[in-house]
C-alpha cells in the first residue's frame, strides 16, 4: 500500500509532530512526512524535523506585505509538494480561504475543545469559568469557517475542581499525542477516507464523531 504523504505546518515546540514521527518511526502510521513549514524560523519543532531528517522549510508571515501574499507562497510551497494530507500541529496562523480551498478536506487541525463547544482562543479558561465538568480535544477537517469544519474524533478529559489552566493543557496534550497518530493510521489504513462530500471510517459513513477511548 501507498505510503501516505503528510506535511505538517507548525510554529512552536512541534510535541505533535513528535507524537507523529514517533508513531511513523514505529510502524503506526504507513506514511511519511514529507516537510515541516513553520512560520517561525525559531520553532524547536524544526529541530525535531532536522534529528528525523525530514526537510524543514520556513515560511515567514513577517516577510510578507498581506496576509494574502504569505497564503500565496504557502500555497505554491504546498501544490509543489502535493501531499495527500495536511496536518496543522500548533500553527499559528488563520489559513485563508483561497488556500483552504486549494486543499479542499485535505487540511486537518487540532482544537482544545469538545467541539462545537469553544470555538476560537482562551478554550480552558472558558470551560474552567462555565464550571464545566469535561473538556477535550477535537480533530476536524479545516474550512474557511474558524473550527466549523466536520469532527472527524473527538478525546474527553475530566475537569477536577482544582483544576487549573495548566492541568486542562496537560491533559489536553496527553490526547492530542494519541489523536493524531490514530487519526493518521486510520488513513494511511484506508480505514478512514475523505471524500468531498462525506467521510468514511471502517466502510460506513461518518455521522457523527468517532469518540476516543479512554485509557
Amino acid at each position: 500500500m501507498k505510503k501516505l504523504s503528510i506535511i505538517v505546518l507548525i510554529s512552536g515546540n512541534g510535541s505533535n509532530l513528535q507524537s507523529i514521527i514517533d508513531a511513523i518511526e514505529s510502524g503506526q502510521i504507513n506514511g511519511q512526512i514529507t516537510a515541516v513549514i513553520s512560520n517561525q524560523a525559531d520553532a524547536y519543532g524544526l529541530e525535531r524535523a532536522k534529528k528525523h531528517n525530514i526537510d524543514q522549510r520556513v515560511i515567514s508571515h513577517k516577510d510578507f506585505t498581506s496576509r494574502e501574499n504569505f497564503d500565496l507562497a504557502l500555497t505554491e510551497a504546498l501544490t509543489h509538494l502535493d501531499p495527500d494530507i495536511i496536518v496543522l500541529a500548533g500553527f499559528m496562523r488563520v489559513l485563508g480561504s483561497a488556500l483552504i480551498q486549494a486543499f479542499d478536506r485535505r487540511i486537518l487541525n487540532i482544537h482544545p475543545s469538545l467541539l462545537p463547544n469553544y470555538k476560537g482562543l482562551n478554550t480552558f479558561q472558558r470551560a474552567i469559568d462555565n464550571q464545566e465538568s469535561e473538556h477535550g480535544v477535537s480533530i476536524h477537517i479545516v474550512t474557511s469557517e474558524l473550527d466549523n469544519g466536520p469532527v472527524i474524533v473527538r478525546g474527553r478529559y475530566s475537569i477536577l475542581t482544582d483544576d487549573k489552566i495548566s492541568d486542562l493543557q496537560a491533559k489536553g496534550h496527553q490526547l492530542e499525542h494519541r489523536m493524531y497518530p490514530q487519526v493518521l493510521q486510520w488513513l494511511s489504513q484506508g480505514d478512514l477516507k475523505i471524500n468531498a462530500d462525506a467521510i468514511m471510517f471502517q466502510g460506513k459513513l461518518l455521522e457523527s464523531s468517532i469518540e476516543l477511548e479512554n485509557r
